[in-house]
């Protein structure tokens, strides 16, 4: 007997040994090396709550109407909504695999009788149980343990998809908004462009009447100011396009939404090149890669365990009146306790699940290597946009200066006469044309700002 309890726990140490050498227990950790090496040692780094990606989107957008719209998104969006509801989905799974530790509990009452050669049926004849069982199994080999770590990790998965989905639709919202700012802004100088451009052809045309000018400076100027009415219908559509993107963003049907003209997102300019590679770890999309990765690796483990013997313990009890084949009325107590153990001998199939397993997990670490370089990439764009356009907005305003400068100098010489109604209609153009690459410029530098905020995963809560 004591050679038996001897022997019994050198298997138990070799299979033990066996299990820790196949880290059938061992936590999911990025590797050493390479980008996972060094996305595992900055999250070591600590939490910066001055960096861009974790200041709140209110600190970010300070226009209250554009705060306004982004609440709404985030309470109506569809997309939203159902990123929630996976992680809700994904909570669930990870309880389920959670009671998996719990014994499974049946109750199967049941009766019946039966007749023989026309005998009559009595109420003796009746036999009837009223069992009760549970059932038992005993992860000595790590299946369940890693089935728990995996569900865990899709719930961190889905979460941070739900966190991607927040930061996506926040940009979305205010790359709308802005895009209508700058579009009811153009609308704006060229309407008020047409004005003047139509008080132009009037003083054409009164220069023509007096001999100063032929009938060429009057149709030109009449083409020029033809060409500033086109472009008018065009913008109106173009911003009853943006106003229906936005309503789709609200979940709400099309209507006109109102903005600030002057409203621009507040950016932090201490950012000037470079970012840390913690900043980019804290991204969603990353994170949610660096999940998938980790559900790979568990179910690596879990391919793994299917190499060992499944214990399973059952135990019953309950009620009967049948006892062999007698009936007994009335019926007794009765109770049972049994072990399994079922062992895998042809592993073929078993091979065949861990060999994909593997493949799927360097798949996954493949995946997030790119998802880490991808995001360098995107931040980098983004930076550098925001750079150059804050950059190029400075000339852009110099030139409206110089250029609405030049058309009020070229006026009042056309009044004196020492100035030609082409330099007058060169001039108008110009400026329209300056005008418009300004505001459209002070929308790419909104844009890149909003696009440099979310590629640093910025709207996380």
């Amino acid at each position: 007997m004591k050679f038996n309890k001897i022997s019994m726990a050198f298997m138990v140490a070799v299979i033990a040994a066996t299990m820790s050498s196949c880290h059938i227990y061992k936590k999911f950790d990025l590797p050493k090396e390479g980008i996972a090496g060094e996305v595992a040692e900055a999250q070591k780094a600590e939490y910066d709550s001055t960096a861009l990606g974790n200041i709140s989107w209110e600190e970010m957008f300070t226009d209250p109407q554009l705060q306004a719209l982004i609440q709404i998104a985030l309470d109506q969006n569809a997309n939203l909504e159902n990123a929630r509801l996976n992680v809700e989905i994904a909570n669930a799974q990870l309880l389920g695999a959670k009671l998996n530790y719990v014994p499974q509990i049946a109750i199967t009452p049941n009766g019946g009788t039966a007749s023989y050669g026309g005998s009559k049926i009595t109420h003796d004849s009746w036999s009837y149980q009223l069992p009760a069982t549970a059932t038992w199994q005993i992860d000595l080999f790590g299946g369940l343990l890693n089935g728990k770590r995996q569900a865990k990790a899709a719930v961190m998965q889905s979460e941070a998809y739900r966190q991607a989905v927040q930061s996506q639709i926040i940009a979305s919202v205010a790359n709308c908004y802005y895009t209508i700012v700058m579009l009811e802004n153009q609308l704006q100088v060229s309407q008020e462009t047409a004005k003047l451009w139509g008080e132009s052809v009037e003083a054409m045309q009164a220069l023509k009447d007096a001999g100063r000018f032929n009938e060429v400076a009057v149709v030109q100027s009449k083409a020029n100011y033809n060409s500033i009415l086109a472009s008018i219908p065009q913008l109106e559509l173009n911003l009853h396009k943006a106003y229906n993107a936005m309503s789709v963003l609200m979940n709400s049907t099309p209507k006109h939404w109102t903005v600030d003209a002057a409203s621009t997102p507040t950016f932090p300019e201490y950012l000037k090149e470079g970012v840390p590679m913690s900043y980019l770890a804290a991204r969603p999309d990353v994170k949610a890669a660096e999940q998938s990765f980790a559900i790979a690796y568990y179910a690596t483990n879990r391919a793994r365990s299917a190499f060992y013997p499944n214990i399973m313990i059952s135990a019953g009890g309950g009620f009967t009146n049948l006892l062999g084949s007698l009936i007994t009325n009335p019926g007794k107590w009765f109770y049972q306790l049994a072990g399994q153990l079922t062992l895998p001998l042809f592993r073929s199939q078993n091979i065949a699940n861990l060999k994909a397993a593997k493949a799927q997990q360097k798949q996954a670490l493949n995946s997030f290597e790119y998802a880490v370089l991808n995001a360098s990439a995107e931040v980098s764009d983004a930076l550098v946009a925001y750079t150059n356009y804050k950059e190029r907005s400075i000339y852009l305003k110099e030139q409206v200066y110089n250029l609405e400068k030049a058309v009020e100098y070229n006026n009042d010489l056309l009044s004196f006469g020492t100035a030609t109604y082409l330099e007058v209609l060169t001039a108008q153009q110009m400026l329209l044309s300056a005008q418009m690459s300004m505001l459209q410029n002070d929308f790419s530098v909104n844009q890149s700002a909003i696009n440099l905020y979310q590629s640093l995963g910025g709207g996380r809560n």
